[in-house]
């Protein structure tokens, strides 16, 4: 080999290390996503939690009090609207919820529809969205049926925001996994076994107050 293809190597080889070197330290910063990576997919609900949401539609908010227990087969939504009253809104798997005050007003009424509180898994099936910063979280984003968008923590699988298909948002405030209500709250009041409104309609009491129900999404 002549002195000069020698001379000319010595660039190349140069050139072809410098590059060796970018492409190993773009590598180390992330930049290159595996192709084979699986989109991710919801973390079920734990069988039993304790949760507080504040809600917002158009600047009107509330404040709810949920109580998830599948075990037992009961959901309950203690609903507080802002300096207004509070609607009291508990569910059983068995199709059967009323809604109720214990105020002075003494209001009940009840629907019954053939699908009971949601499962743990119902965001089985739901559709990846990607990742977005919400509420100051990194989340996972995923769509159901458009009817909602449900966002969870990427690092502690927590979840943080729902957004329902009419505007309405909820945050979560605390999510309290294992956390049960004790049994003697979950009993309606005698008025609402008596002269109560009764429904059969699940469209009706499908969405209350931004509330999720098992028959609007399952």
């Amino acid at each position: 080999m002549a002195f000069a293809d020698l001379n000319l190597m010595k660039p190349l080889s140069k050139i072809i290390l410098f590059l060796c070197l970018v492409l190993i330290f773009t590598s180390s910063l992330g930049f290159c996503k595996p192709t084979l990576d699986k989109d991710p997919t919801p973390t079920p609900w734990p069988l039993q939690f304790h949760s507080i949401l504040v809600m917002n539609y158009s600047g009107i908010l509330q404040v709810i009090d949920l109580w998830y227990d599948w075990p037992n087969g009961r959901n309950f939504n203690i609903i507080q609207h802002q300096l207004g009253n509070v609607l009291y809104d508990l569910e059983w798997n068995n199709g059967t919820s009323f809604f109720y005050t214990l105020d002075s007003s003494k209001t009940c009424s009840s629907a019954h529809v053939e699908v009971g509180i949601l499962r743990p898994n119902w965001l089985e099936g739901a559709t990846y969205l990607g990742q977005q910063h919400v509420d100051g979280f990194l989340c996972n984003v995923w769509e159901k049926v458009e009817f909602i968008w449900y966002f969870e923590d990427v690092v502690t699988k927590r979840p943080v925001h729902w957004v329902f298909y009419t505007g309405r948002e909820a945050h979560v405030m605390t999510f309290e996994v294992g956390a049960v209500l004790e049994d003697s709250k979950w009993q309606a009041p005698v008025y609402c076994f008596h002269n109560t409104t009764a429904s059969t309609d699940s469209t009706n009491h499908g969405l209350l107050d931004g509330v999720l129900k098992g028959s609007t999404v399952l």
